[in-house]
This record gives C-alpha cells, sequence and structure tokens, in this order.
C-alpha cells in the first residue's frame, strides 16, 4: 500500500512539472498588420514548427489603419502582436500605451541608427525611404523629364500626373507629408501648404493607401498616374517582379535633398494578450536572419539585422544621401496639425 501511494505521487509530481513547463501544449498567435504585409509562408511554418504553435496574419488596412484597431483595442486586443508600427506613428502608439515592454537579445545584430523607441516597447524590423517614382516609358513616350525638384511637380506638364497617399490613413503619405514640411519649412513665404495647394490645383490624385495608389493608379500598371509615392526600393521591386523581361528596372527615383524619408517599421507585443511568452518567440524570431533575408525579396525594404544579407537585385534599391531630418519629437508634436491642415488644404 505504502508502494503503491509512493508511485502514484511520483506520476502525479511527474504530470504537474510538465504541466507547468508547457513544453507540450500548442499556442497560437495573431499578428496584426498592414496590407502590404509579406513573408514567405514556408518562414512562417519554421517558427510554428519549432513552438508547436500556429500563426495567423490578419491585415488591417494601411499601418494607420491597423494602429487605430489596435488603439480601439486597448486592452482587449484581437491580436497578440502589431507589426507596421513606423517612427511616423510611433510616439502616437507610445502614448496610447498600447505594448509590452520586451528587448530581444537579437537587437544586438541591429544598428543603433534603427532603434525605433529606446524604451523597447516597439522593436525595428525593417526600413526603407518614402519618395516619389516615375514609370521610365510613360515619360520618354510622352517627352517629360523626370522633375529634378519638389517645386517642378506643380508645373502645368505634371498636370493630374502625381498619385500620393492620405497621410492621416497612409504612413508612406505621412512621411512624405513630413518630408514636404523638411523641405519647404513652415511660416515661409512659400512653405509646405503652398506647395500642397498648387499641387491641388495641378489635379493631384490622393489616395487611402499605398496598394490603391501603386497598382491601380500608376501607369506602370496601367492607370493614369505617371508618378507616385512610394519607395525608394520599388524600383528593384519592379526588376525582380518582371523575371526577366527587363534588364533595368522600368522605373525611377525621384531622390531630392530633404524630400525623401527614412522610414523605419516596428513590430509590439499588444498590452492584453493571453500569450505574451509566445509572442517574444516571435520578436526574437522576426529579427533572426531567416526572417530578415526574406523581407527585401517579399516587402522590398532594408532588414535592420546588420547580418542579414540582401538579394542581388538590391543594387538597383537606391539608398537617399540626405533624407529629411525631422526628429520624432518634431513629429509628434506637429503630426496632428500638419494633417489637419494638410486635409483642409487638399480635400476640403
Amino acid at each position: 500500500m505504502i508502494k503503491s501511494t509512493g508511485i502514484l505521487f511520483l506520476v502525479a509530481l511527474f504530470t504537474l512539472l510538465v504541466t507547468a513547463c508547457g513544453s507540450d501544449e500548442p499556442g497560437s498567435l495573431i499578428v496584426l498588420t498592414h496590407d502590404s504585409f509579406d513573408i514567405g509562408e514556408e518562414i512562417i511554418a519554421q517558427f510554428e514548427e519549432d513552438n508547436n504553435a500556429t500563426v495567423t496574419i490578419q491585415k488591417s488596412g494601411d499601418s494607420g489603419e491597423a494602429l487605430n484597431r489596435a488603439i480601439l483595442e486597448k486592452g482587449n486586443p484581437s491580436g497578440d502582436l502589431l507589426y507596421g508600427v513606423d517612427n511616423t506613428f510611433l510616439t502616437k502608439a507610445l502614448r496610447e500605451d498600447i505594448f509590452i515592454k520586451y528587448e530581444s537579445s537579437r537587437m544586438e545584430d541591429v544598428p543603433s541608427q534603427f532603434v525605433l523607441d529606446d524604451t523597447f516597447h516597439v522593436s525595428p524590423v525593417d526600413y526603407g525611404y518614402v519618395n516619389i517614382n516615375y514609370d521610365i516609358a510613360y515619360l520618354e513616350e510622352h517627352g517629360l523629364t523626370p522633375p529634378k525638384t519638389l517645386e517642378e511637380l506643380t508645373g502645368e506638364e505634371w498636370k493630374g500626373r502625381l498619385v500620393v497617399q492620405n497621410p492621416a490613413t497612409s504612413s508612406p503619405g505621412l512621411a512624405f507629408l513630413i518630408a514636404t514640411v523638411s523641405y519647404f519649412g513652415e511660416d515661409d513665404d512659400y512653405d509646405y501648404l503652398d506647395f500642397w495647394a498648387d499641387l491641388k490645383e495641378n489635379d493631384l490624385v490622393v489616395k487611402d493607401g499605398w496598394s490603391d495608389a501603386y497598382y491601380t493608379n500608376f501607369s506602370q500598371y496601367d492607370g493614369d498616374q505617371p508618378l507616385v509615392l512610394s519607395y525608394a526600393t520599388s524600383p528593384a521591386a519592379e526588376l525582380y517582379f518582371s523575371e526577366g523581361a527587363y534588364s533595368t528596372p522600368p522605373t525611377g527615383n525621384m531622390l531630392v535633398d530633404k524630400a525623401t524619408f527614412l522610414q523605419v517599421e516596428g513590430i509590439g507585443i499588444l498590452k492584453g494578450t493571453q500569450n505574451e511568452k509566445l509572442a517574444r518567440k516571435f520578436i526574437d524570431f522576426v529579427l533572426d536572419t531567416p526572417f530578415q533575408e526574406d523581407i527585401p525579396s517579399r516587402m522590398f525594404v532594408y532588414p535592420v539585422n546588420s547580418k542579414a544579407v540582401t538579394p542581388d537585385f538590391f543594387k538597383y534599391a537606391e539608398v537617399p544621401t540626405l533624407p529629411s531630418d525631422i526628429d520624432a519629437d518634431t513629429i509628434d508634436e506637429n503630426r496632428d496639425e500638419w494633417i489637419d491642415s494638410w486635409t483642409k488644404v487638399v480635400l476640403r
């Protein structure tokens, strides 16, 4: 009887230890993100296999829309992590206190210039430069020379030929608005609002998100506008997707000093998640080289991990020499006012 009781005790103790460790318990994660998120299924599958987990990618519009959703769900999120918070919306996200702090050990491979948040509520994942792209064939066919300054965009030859994104709903749209503030200044004889008013008079086209602007309006995809607000990496992406149809990119970049914007995207664990331990592992995972090296040929931005190797076609992913120089605090102090003023000038 004593021997039987001892065996039962050991079995119960072993069961308790296994349950506490949770090593065999399956887990699940929901990652809220923007519509442009793309990563290889095999990459996500590796995380799932390594962690006995399932991962659901839930796209929620553009970056600004995804963030607004997370804010509305504060404390009771429908997802576990938010991917795509960038340096234009970062301070808004931090002020709303929607993230749990976590500093991944993988951050040691990330150069300090890409650290979004030194409190580590948001970890950087990728970066790119927002600027205007042009359709080379369209310009040649119409006898047009690519603009070299922003001022040229208000000229008659570019009437109705530029499409941008709404800064209230789109992170590249907001990034470009900020770049125009950097370029033209505020309250000058000719400031950023004067520029936008002239663009409106020149039949500027505005879309809510990047995907719609690029794949619907851009003339490269049979739209009517040969100029589109996008990224300096987009020409490299066009070459990649052509599968040999082009030997050089069919689109080019307008790289005007102080008129491009360095955009860094990050990921954070949403406060209220029931899967914090697994969410931490996912952040470690996205900062590791397999995920990082998949980014360039999927989302066509640069990985932040200095050990990640970029593909050969990224030699066409140009890096501006002098992007805009407005710091995050200034953006935070003025972002809403800039958006409101832009809306009154451009959309009303």
